[in-house]
């Protein structure tokens, strides 16, 4: 049996530390208790390159948010993250602002011109700083970019692109007016509309000048990797096109004419399917997704089976170039994931994904307030960061514990032959212990090295290595992470988070709504309404959000708040009225 609202309010009220061993508590000025003491600092020592790192995908966070967040995203142990498209787009729905409902997340899939900024995600200028700050921070940025097609309200799109094309007829293939109706059939996948979006003529060499001059604006600005929406949609140099003799070299031109080719990292989305050529894009663009990969971790978790035969096999074939994910915002959003898991079975699996050696991971981070009852969440707001599970205590000693291992080998096993439980060895360095099922008792093998560890999730537990026989006085539990490893640990200060309480509500439908103000690891928090002047609050504080303060029917709600070694946090929070 699951037991999710147990092993819930358990991890609530466990006290995180993060050091060698349990340091002595402390008040902060703000009235909540601390495990990190003033040795602490915020030189994260992120993973230099990309694929050995995780990623954040900020998912419809605007510009300035993701600024704000990135002492966060450091924090929390993650190397880069990956913004929503930044291209111009359709501004749907009167340029309404919500994930789902008066406003639509997919609208900055729908490009109309390839230059840098949007009406969701904020300006050429704001997306400047954040690559600016996040370089400061050694953060990489990932940019998502969609080439495959263009909004179907075509009298949208820019005149630019149509004329820097050859003009409209150019743009697109032939038959982008016909719906695929078989994906194995590669020229249909390739060159018919999908999802009801006209499909650009990806052969076209200016169409391809026009796209990479977008791609090298980009990275001047700091850029280090593109995410290719939809790439299977656009065709390989040998797949049939519309013309013969006509191949499509999209992918070498993109992957090789760029500026700093070489320091880039690509990967490609290819959800698979019927003839989907993962092999042959990974080996091309340099890395794909593997969807079938996620699926099959969510079944085993969801399943509390998480043998090695099913959790070892990325399934993208012999090159294993690729991102790795618990979900995506495409599943998460078509596929009814959001109903199928929930945030500590997420959690859980993210374990596993960043403990391994094989894959780069990719954290979906869901909208605030989200839960299996509710997709869109309490906020539903494009622009906002999403929920604080981001950087819960296990995701963020697992993402370090990524970062230090790098170089190392993996070895999957099932502890006792209980697929149950998974632990996951990096060399002899360090290991993940999972477990998603009961308590499991610790008398099982390992390599690790000879020594006593402590767990660097709850900073206390210790565990003893001797002639390959690890041993614990106390069982994990369901829904447990246990972290360890002495090389390559350093004490890092702890992601201080700033929020309102998971109950509030965010429709104000009387004329003002009481509001808690929640800290962790905060020296210091302040609140602003509406960007005014920032007022001090301490952990359980409650202030008023009043109808009477909206400004075209919303109020805002700025949290801030600075650990014992600097640290930073920001939220924003959006009232409607």
């Amino acid at each position: 049996m699951f037991k999710r609202v147990i092993s819930i309010l358990l991890c609530a009220v466990l006290i995180i530390c993060l050091g060698a061993s349990c340091s002595t508590n402390k008040k902060t000025s703000n009235g909540t208790d601390t495990a990190f003491n003033d040795s602490t600092n915020t030189n994260y020592n992120l993973a230099e390159n990309i694929e050995d790192g995780t990623i954040l995908h900020c998912f419809c966070w605007d510009f300035k948010t993701i600024e704000n967040s990135l002492e966060d995203i450091a924090s929390a142990g993650y190397s880069a993250i990956q913004t929503s498209p930044i291209n111009e787009c359709l501004e749907g729905e009167g340029g309404g602002m919500n994930l789902c409902g008066v406003g639509r997340w997919y609208y900055h899939f729908q490009p109309t011109d390839y230059r840098i900024g949007n009406y969701q995600l904020g300006t050429r200028d704001e997306f400047k700083s954040m690559c600016k700050k996040a370089d400061k921070l050694g953060i990489k940025v990932i940019v998502d970019v969609v080439p495959n097609h263009t909004t179907p309200t075509i009298e949208a799109v820019n005149e630019n692109l149509i004329n820097a094309v050859g003009g409209i007829d150019k743009l697109y293939h032939k038959n982008n007016d016909k719906d695929i109706t078989d994906y194995g059939n590669r020229l249909q996948c390739t060159t018919y509309k999908m999802g009801g979006l006209p499909d650009i003529n990806t052969e076209n060499k200016a169409y391809q000048d026009y796209f990479i001059e977008f791609l090298n604006d980009c990275i001047s600005l700091g850029v280090d990797g593109f995410r290719y929406d939809a790439a299977k949609h656009i065709g390989l140099s040998d797949d049939p096109t519309e013309t013969k003799g006509v191949k499509n070299n999209f992918w070498d031109r993109v992957t090789t004419e760029i500026k700093n080719a070489d320091k880039i990292f690509n990967y490609g989305e290819v959800l698979q399917g019927n003839n989907d050529r993962i092999g042959d894009y990974i080996n091309k663009i340099g890395a794909c997704t593997a969807s079938t990969y996620g699926g099959s971790l969510r079944n085993a978790i969801i399943n509390c089976d998480i043998d090695t035969a099913f959790v070892d096999d990325l399934k993208v074939g012999s090159n294993e170039n690729c991102v790795t994910w618990v979900e995506s915002h495409d599943n998460y959003i078509n596929d009814g994931n959001w109903m199928a898991m929930d945030k500590e079975q997420i959690i859980t699996a993210w374990a596993i994904i960043a403990a391994r050696a094989k894959g780069t991971p990719l954290f979906f981070d869901r909208p605030v307030g989200s839960s299996i009852d509710d997709q869109w969440g309490t906020m539903n707001r494009i622009g906002a960061s999403g929920d604080m599970f981001y950087k819960d205590d296990k995701v963020v000693a697992v993402n370090f514990f990524r970062n230090a291992m790098v170089g190392e080998d993996e070895y999957l096993m099932n502890p006792d032959e209980e697929s149950t439980a998974l632990q996951i060895c990096r060399g002899d360095k360090g290991a993940v212990i999972i477990n998603t099922e009961e308590e499991l008792e610790v008398d099982f093998d390992t390599d690790l090295a000879d020594g006593t560890y402590v767990d660097r999730v709850d900073g206390e537990t210790v565990y003893t290595v001797k002639d390959g026989k690890i041993t614990c006085d106390k069982p994990v539990p369901d829904y447990g992470v246990v972290v360890l490893y002495n090389e390559g640990y350093e004490q890092f200060a702890a992601p201080v988070t700033v929020k309102v309480s998971d109950k509030t509500n965010f429709e104000l439908y009387e004329k003002s709504l009481k509001v808690k103000l929640e800290s962790k690891y905060a020296e210091s928090a302040t609140y602003s309404i509406n960007d005014g002047k920032a007022q001090t609050y301490e952990n359980g504080d409650k202030i008023q959000i009043k109808s009477e303060d909206a400004v075209d029917g919303i109020v805002t709600l700025t949290l801030n708040g600075t650990g014992n070694a600097g640290q930073k946090s920001y939220m924003k929070y959006y009232f409607n009225v």
